[in-house]
């Protein structure tokens, strides 16, 4: 039974790597968009309102009010994997390279491991899986440095950026609850909804008004429609159906890859170096996140 298990789940871990690999090119679509005069909350704005557009119109504009308590679960998947996620995230680039953001966004598998262990039994985490996490993230960090520095160019962009990764946590926390009464498509659908209703609020707080000719040109609206139709509409329901197959935790794990995608993108796009110690870093990202899925705990039958 344990190894029809482990090929059913299969797919779904091709799943996690495909979205990953899709958020960590996204980056790149970030930075065009920011340096065409986009700003951070403009950005998320525009990506989630495409995405929850979309989705009510496949779901034929049915809405639901779900009662207070799960309304409110919606609320923090909203905002911690929405709008508190991706302006932090947005801004961080504003202030340091791609990569050094990618490599601190990795660290999300940490915070999301530690808060799953904390409220879900199921969750919980052998020694071996966190020593795994523990390689991944000094190899995370190795990336960072390659530079010479270790935590990039700005300390409030490295703030921020950590500041995505563990508001992360307590969307794949939230996710997990609410997958076990509701549907990935209609979870994914609230989560655009509050994304969106809770970033309002920040555009007052913008220092110039919205330069609407910018969304004209066709560099903007492309990348704008990578952005909400692949990394957020299809991207965030793939998820949310890998979640629920295979644990917050575990799908958290191909994070540390995230660094690798975006480094490597990058290079290519944006011409940022790599030297020996970002392949090393690679590496151990890599021996990381395999040591952490090979010793995850099999959950109780039972829970």
């Amino acid at each position: 039974m344990g190894q029809v298990k482990k090929n059913s789940d299969f797919w779904y871990h091709v799943a996690a790597f495909a979205m990953i690999l899709v958020w960590g090119i996204s980056f790149l679509n970030t930075r065009v968009l920011l340096d065409a005069g986009l700003t951070p909350t403009e950005i998320f704005i525009a990506r989630f309102a495409m995405a929850y557009l979309s989705l009510l119109v496949i779901c034929r504009f049915k809405v639901r009010f779900t009662g207070w308590r799960d309304e409110l679960l919606f609320v923090v998947c909203g905002v911690a994997g929405g709008s508190a996620y991706f302006i932090a995230e947005n801004t961080a680039l504003e202030y340091t390279l791609i990569s050094d953001v990618a490599v601190l966004v990795s660290t999300a598998p940490l915070t999301t491991a530690l808060m799953g262990a904390l409220f879900y039994k199921d969750e919980r985490i052998t020694w071996m899986t966190c020593l795994g996490m523990v390689i991944a993230f000094i190899g995370s960090v190795m990336l960072a440095m390659k530079n010479g520095l270790v935590w990039g160019d700005s300390i409030l962009g490295d703030m921020l950026a950590l500041l995505a990764a563990f508001v992360w946590a307590f969307y794949s926390m939230a996710l997990k609850k609410l997958n076990r009464t509701y549907t990935t498509l209609f979870i994914t659908r609230k989560l655009f909804f509050y994304g969106v209703l809770s970033a309002l609020p920040f555009l007052a707080f913008q220092s110039t008004p919205i330069d609407w000719n910018a969304f004209k040109r066709p560099e903007v609206w492309g990348n704008l429609l990578y952005l909400g139709l692949i990394c957020s509409l299809a991207a965030y329901f793939i998820w949310g159906i890998t979640v629920k197959r295979i644990g917050a935790v575990r799908a958290s794990n191909y994070f540390y890859l995230s660094p690798i995608i975006s480094m490597i993108s990058a290079a290519i796009w944006f011409g940022e170096r790599t030297n020996a110690i970002a392949y090393i870093g690679c590496v151990l990202i890599l021996a990381g996140v395999i040591i952490a899925e090979k010793f995850k705990r099999t959950p109780e039958a039972n829970q």
